[in-house]
């Protein structure tokens, strides 16, 4: 075992013991329950149906479970108080691509409302890059709602992940239990697993200070903006477009600041922080 692998595989396991849970590869038992996962979080209907996540489960198509641990995998103590043990509390699904080179698109990732912001979405995403390092495949990509900053933050600060493409209406109305009626603009990122922007943000290390003059201020919640103020939240989705396309016809990139807003910079993705820079 190369000493990356063997690095992600620990990580991975240091965060399912942190949120007192195990992630893994779902059994083929647990497709229903994976596909309740999907539909309580988009709607009935909203997610593959049975046939194809059991497809790829049988394929490795890389189907993950956090589950309450009722296996002896974490101290007992540790198991989250809102759950049962051995239940299922999120899933994620991808599947491998080869546009501008071989990687996993994680398409789908989805965890209990309970059980938010207990460190499950990253603990799936954690052991998503061991398995894929274990594979020899370097590189995983996903899209994200740009407007939704807890999304940004993760995916940009807290997993070192880079946006590689701005994609305005990528999806078409979703009219889904998240979006509605809302554009279905979106982020591509592009996560090079073994990266030194990446293995700094696992970390915890200082993000960078990116240059830039020009950016886009984000709100602390846009999706209680959307279900609260609908007028608010369409303006500021079409200022959005302007600034996101602007942006992409000039050839930057988003990084988020230290106040949570966007950035937008052609500084190398990684760029070291200034006290590493100084050495």
């Amino acid at each position: 075992m190369d000493a990356a692998v063997a690095e992600a595989l620990t990580a991975a396991d240091r965060a399912d013991l942190g949120a007192g849970i195990i992630t893994r590869e779902a059994a083929e038992h647990e497709i229903a329950a994976v596909l309740d996962r999907f539909e309580s979080t988009w709607g009935a209907g909203r997610g593959p149906d049975h046939s194809m996540i059991r497809a790829l489960v049988h394929a490795g198509g890389t189907v993950l479970v956090a589950v309450a641990d009722d296996e002896g995998g974490v101290d007992a103590s540790s198991t989250p108080p809102f759950a049962r043990p051995g239940e299922l509390l999120g899933s994620t699904l991808g599947f491998l691509g080869w546009n501008e080179g071989i990687h996993l698109h994680s398409h789908m990732n989805a965890v209990a409302p309970a059980a938010r912001g207990h460190g499950i979405g990253l603990a799936l995403k954690l052991r998503q890059r061991a398995i894929c390092l274990e594979h020899r495949v370097d590189e995983i990509r996903w899209t994200f709602d740009p407007l939704i900053r807890r999304n940004a933050h993760m995916n940009l600060v807290r997993l070192g992940a880079e946006v590689a493409a701005y994609l305005p209406e990528f999806y078409g109305v979703l009219g889904d239990d998240i979006s509605g009626a809302d554009r279905s603009d979106r982020f591509e990122v592009r996560w090079r697993l073994d990266s030194p922007r990446v293995r700094r943000a696992l970390a915890g290390g200082v993000p960078a200070r990116w240059s830039g003059s020009n950016g886009f201020a984000l709100v602390p919640d846009f999706e209680a903006l959307r279900r609260d103020d609908a007028a608010g939240a369409a303006r500021m989705r079409e200022a959005s477009v302007r600034a996101f396309t602007e942006m992409a016809r000039q050839g930057l990139r988003p990084e988020l600041d230290a106040d949570g807003n966007y950035v937008f910079t052609a500084d190398a993705p990684d760029r070291a922080p200034e006290a590493e820079e100084a050495r």
